[in-house]
């Protein structure tokens, strides 16, 4: 009875290190483009929680979240991706972006990100 020696090749294996490599760089790429998704939804949640901004204007509700996006480094979001709408009890606030990053060669990975927060007037002023 013969033995056969079972198990990876040097070909195969560089070959699955190539395919992990590949997916552990666009995983370098992708991450900061959430994380930075994430702090935006963080921003207009901690927003709508924020007193000083019941009953603000506008400008400084763009102002304290922009203050709140400095703080977490998000670079990719600009004045004109921040819309601020009119409704009954308050507004409404949209954060909507594109971020691209190269990839490999002429390659690139493109994030489309949207984000929505109500905010609510409070019934009186202090």
């Amino acid at each position: 009875m013969k033995r056969t020696q079972g198990g990876m090749t040097l070909i195969s294996f560089i070959i699955v290190l190539a395919v992990v490599g590949v997916f552990i760089y666009m995983g370098m790429k992708l991450i900061p483009m959430y994380s930075e998704y994430y702090a935006v939804k963080r921003a207009l949640s901690e927003l709508s929680t924020d007193p000083a901004a019941a009953n603000a204007e506008p400008s400084k509700i763009r102002d304290l979240f922009f203050r709140r996006l400095y703080v977490s480094y998000a670079d990719n979001i600009k004045k004109e991706h921040f819309k601020i709408e009119r409704r009954d009890a308050g507004y409404l606030v949209t954060v909507d972006y594109e971020v691209r990053k190269p990839l490999i060669g002429n390659l690139d990975v493109v994030g489309r990100f949207n984000a929505t927060q109500e905010m609510r007037r409070s019934g009186g002023l202090d």
